[in-house]
């Protein structure tokens, strides 16, 4: 009696005729069934389709030793939108498989530096890839044999921002040789004419992708970034919010509740003081000696929020933006030298295992994210804009969680809308739905949390700063967010 085997999930059909007769008899016995062409499967459960995709590519190197995969399949590892799949081969020819159509292109076999991929199938290296797909295709979209130009733009355009420069121009003087021995100068010329024009050596003109544009005129910016952007955006754009109009109206009644943001936005960034010595300190307008930079700290982010005038100036165009931020941080630290008011981060800066934009994309990604705010209407739905992309992009060394949420208040306060304080029992949730958002592309609860944040803040008005501060205590403000939970009461 035959040994009873554990068949492999792909079985290849052979023409050695031992072989042959045992895969005819494992069929016969209902142990296998072909699938397609020379290829068999001891899988009764799956679909073909669903065979052939997870294994496609040791299908790839049994039954076309030496193909290569070419072209846009070797960026993406994955068969297009139309389940088509690029292999440059011996010949031109369309072979169908289940659920997926492979392309063989006649070309060149592979080269010194293409990689082995999977059994006998190799791969086009990274140079060999771009002059690829910069070869005329005559078809468009998921059925074209190359990305899409402003894509291949995209590819140099991130080497810059990973790598540097010179990593770049390395990749330019492999594709060189590299293209003398596939016979692609003019597939070359067109990579050298990106290459230069990201490296500002040549005109930007030729180029299709915003990103790469932005590279080349010296606005490069993080593509992450503007996509969580981009999400947060469409979440406030559908939403509908409340207008809170502001209740302290009297110069006296604006700085009290002035008093009380600068305090809690100072102590969630760790400068903690005693609710009398922060009193003491805007009082006077003296720093406390023993801790000098501390008390300027909230000093400076009082003297932004208490100033009516200030906090109505909103930024009215991308370029204004900058110079609006410069302009506030340069208060808000100025006791800080060593922390550069007012210029932008000239080192990368990150929070726990958060890294923030990259020091030399801070500049493109800030005057790319003022296309969305822009485009936002309504002054909560702005403000909360406002204030994650301050806070994601973390443009300077210090400062920045303060700072936006002034940029963010400024956008209450240019509306006569209620600013929003956050008090210190409230932290873990502020600091949630910012990590939320940032981690998990999950806008709801980071929105959800400056509503409840403002119909919070909302409470907070009048002339009487002791009123203020017992309304304050009562709702549990001044108390650790691991002791208590945040009271409205609502009025």
């Amino acid at each position: 009696m035959e040994k009873k085997l554990r068949l492999q999930e792909i079985i290849y059909g052979s023409s050695n005729a031992v072989t042959s007769r045992r895969i005819s008899k494992w069929e016969d016995e209902g142990r296998i069934r072909r699938i397609a062409p020379r290829i068999y499967t001891s899988n009764f459960e799956d679909s073909p389709e669903d065979i052939v995709r997870r294994n496609l590519f040791p299908i790839l190197g049994h039954l076309y030793p030496g193909a290569v995969l070419s072209h846009r399949s070797a960026f993406e590892f994955a068969p297009t939108s139309n389940n088509q799949i690029y292999v440059t081969y011996k010949y031109t020819k369309k072979i169908q498989l289940p659920g997926i159509t492979i392309r063989f292109l006649e070309g060149p076999q592979a080269i010194d530096g293409d990689t082995s991929f999977s059994g006998e199938l190799l791969v086009s290296q990274r140079e060999r890839a771009l002059l690829e797909n910069l070869q005329v295709s005559r078809q468009t979209g998921a059925d074209s044999k190359t990305l899409a130009f402003p894509r291949i733009e995209e590819k140099l355009e991130k080497i810059i921002r990973v790598n540097g420069e010179t990593e770049l121009n390395q990749v330019r003087d492999r594709a060189r040789a590299i293209s003398k021995k596939l016979g692609m100068d003019k597939e070359f010329n067109k990579l050298n004419k990106i290459i230069s024009a990201l490296l500002t050596t040549q005109p930007s003109s030729n180029l299709k992708s915003p990103l790469a544009m932005a590279r080349a005129t010296g606005n490069p910016y993080d593509p992450a970034r503007m996509h969580l952007f981009a999400i947060l955006f469409r979440e406030l754009k559908q939403q509908e919010f409340k207008y809170r109009e502001e209740k302290n109206t009297t110069t006296e009644a604006y700085r009290n509740f002035a008093f009380y943001e600068s305090y809690f936005s100072n102590y969630i960034e760790g400068t903690v003081f005693e609710i009398d010595e922060a009193k003491q300190v805007i009082a006077t307008q003296q720093p406390i000696p023993s801790r000098n930079e501390d008390s300027h700290d909230v000093l400076g982010t009082y003297q932004l929020v208490s100033n009516k005038q200030e906090m109505q100036i909103v930024p009215y165009s991308a370029e204004n933006f900058l110079e609006l931020l410069q302009y506030r941080h340069e208060i808000l630290l100025s006791a800080r030298e060593d922390k550069k008011p007012g210029k932008f981060k000239d080192k990368n800066n990150q929070a726990g295992d958060t890294s923030f934009v990259d020091m030399e994309l801070v500049r493109g990604t800030l005057l790319q994210s003022f296309d969305f705010y822009k485009v936002l209407e309504h002054p909560f739905a702005k403000a909360a804009y406002m204030m994650f992309v301050v806070s994601e992009v973390h443009p300077f060394l210090d400062g920045n969680g303060r700072l936006a949420r002034i940029m963010m208040n400024a956008e209450l306060s240019a509306d006569n809308q209620t600013k929003i304080i956050i008090p210190t029992v409230y932290r873990e949730d502020y600091l949630g739905g910012l990590r939320r958002l940032t981690r998990n592309d999950d806008p709801k609860v980071y929105v959800r949390m400056l509503e409840r944040a403002q119909a919070f803040s909302d409470t907070l008005h009048g002339n009487d700063m002791g009123g203020m501060e017992a309304i304050l205590r009562s709702s549990n403000a001044f108390t650790e967010s691991s002791e208590r939970v945040l009271k409205i009461f609502e009025v």
